[in-house]
């Protein structure tokens, strides 16, 4: 079990993000930072705190351990107007402000940009919503459902005699959490490398979620059709596909070069497909992708799991068995590789959850504390603003924090 590092210090050591946000999204941005030693604070409302603390599992808030571990916390009733003025004091000694209300709540709030820059020209604030600051779409509740389903993604995603289907997890969230902490190195190199100041970083889930579509839109243009769905199987390559095998588990295979097309029909002893004009190119074996998954499924059907990836193994084909999270938990490649690591924690002993990534040589990141309890960072922080242990007190009494 890895143990947490009070004094490890990250490549972004010096780096203090604000986040406000809520869910998802905005804590998938602010994670990346902070597992690279930025300070990150989350800024959370009074009383239930962020609501991703009430996802619970067997009564223990697991979403939470993962997406705040590394982060700090207070608390702070943004309705009240000294919590308001706290939180400019802690704008102007942060490099990074994340929030995620809808379009136009922070200005209601009295903390637009202008406001926020006005305290600190160098502030980058993020600002992620469902559908953008602009255009006609930007009030809507900001649901990773909803721009999953309008991005295109749902709907190329399933069979096609079946509904579209959703993702079973919060993946408009987790992408955009990813471009968003791109995003934040790049403003902070412009005012590093170039004098710059800070900028609003309007980072939407619906975009981000619609750029792994590729290149659907020019597909669109040149054939004037749009791509059915077509389950695990793919619209440009074939084989490939999931199949089953003789003892009810699954493979998945991918032979989208020509190469290994014609390697996987040879090791299945179909090597006569290589030369025959439905199956000779990819454009022919998509074009015929049903006979081709029906000759490979065929043969991996009669074969259980372990025959099917030793013969393959051996021929160099590029095939996976799919893997369900007990399968993961107990691979030796999800081990050596620490893919998944063990923290402690106080309500389970240990708490596994993915490590750092990507692995940087140089300048690692690290597992510096758990996540916090709502506000456990009020004294810390907010005391550096000069408030007293009786201030805080009588803050505390009155809701404000």
């Amino acid at each position: 079990m890895r143990q947490f590092d009070e004094s490890f210090v990250g490549p972004l050591d010096g780096v203090r993000v604000l986040d406000l946000s809520r869910l998802v999204a905005g804590n998938m941005v602010s994670l990346q930072l902070a597992d690279y030693g930025a300070e990150v604070i989350k800024v959370e409302p009074v009383g239930d705190g962020d609501p991703l603390r009430a996802w619970m599992t067997d009564g223990v808030p697991v979403n939470w351990k993962v997406y705040a571990r590394n982060k700090k916390s207070i608390s702070l009733n943004l309705r009240e107007e000294q919590a308001r003025d706290m939180l400019l004091q802690l704008v102007e000694s942060a490099d990074v402000m994340i929030e995620n209300y809808r379009p136009g709540t922070l200005e209601k709030m009295g903390l637009g940009p202008d406001v926020l820059s006005a305290r600190n020209k160098r502030l980058i604030l993020v600002r992620v919503s469902g559908f953008g600051q602009t255009g006609p779409y930007r009030h809507r509740p900001g649901f990773g459902t909803l721009v999953e389903a309008m991005s295109g993604f749902a709907y190329r995603n399933g069979f096609g005699d079946r509904e579209p289907v959703l993702p079973p997890l919060a993946m408009a969230d987790m992408i955009a959490g990813i471009y968003g902490a791109m995003a934040i190195m790049i403003a902070l190199r412009e005012i590093e490398m170039k004098g710059g100041e800070g900028q609003v970083i309007d980072l939407s889930l619906l975009e981000p979620i619609h750029s792994i579509l590729g290149a659907e839109a020019a597909w669109h243009k040149i054939t004037g059709n749009v791509r059915d769905r077509v389950g695990s199987g793919s619209n440009t390559a074939s084989p490939r596909n999931v199949y089953a095998t003789k003892d009810g588990k699954w493979l998945a295979m991918s032979g989208s070069m020509q190469s290994m097309a014609e390697r996987i029909f040879r090791t299945i002893g179909r090597a006569d497909m290589n030369d025959d004009p439905k199956f000779k190119t990819n454009a022919d074996r998509v074009k015929h992708r049903d006979e081709v998954d029906a000759v490979v499924g065929g043969w991996i059907g009669a074969r259980n799991l372990d025959e099917c990836m030793e013969v393959f193994e051996r021929e160099q084909v590029t095939v996976a068995p799919v893997y369900d999270i007990a399968q993961i938990v107990d691979d030796p490649h999800f081990k050596e590789r620490e893919i998944l690591v063990d923290l402690p924690d106080d309500e389970m002993g240990s708490v596994p959850m993915h490590n750092i990534v990507p692995k940087l040589s140089g300048t690692p990141g690290g597992f510096k504390r758990r996540a916090p309890e709502l506000g456990e960072h009020n004294s810390e922080i907010l005391g550096a603003l000069g408030l007293s242990a009786q201030d805080l007190s009588d803050l505390a009494a009155r809701g404000v924090i």
